[in-house]
């Protein structure tokens, strides 16, 4: 018989799996960034500490999302508000 813990705690682990896709996204759209970065150095040297300097701002902001996934899936995990309601 499943119980109301045990059902909170297993959808908490498939929510924490599902949490932790979003760090694929922020991987993918960094790589991206990094061989454009590259690239366009490659093409205008002159240009390197502009285009290096939007690259980083724009690869912090994406890792943002994948950090967040990341703290819901602790929470979900380790410090799950859902069962103190039960």
């Amino acid at each position: 018989m499943i119980t109301n813990e045990g059902l909170i705690l297993a959808c908490s682990a498939i929510g924490a799996g599902l949490a932790m896709i979003a760090g694929v996204g922020p991987g993918i759209g960094q790589g991206i960034a990094a061989g454009y970065g590259a690239n366009a150095v490659g093409r205008n040297p002159g240009a390197k500490s502009d285009i290096t300097s939007t690259m980083l701002l724009g690869q912090a902001v994406a890792e943002t999302t994948g950090l967040y996934g990341l703290a819901i899936a602790f929470i979900l995990l380790f410090a799950n508000p859902l069962l103190g309601k039960l």
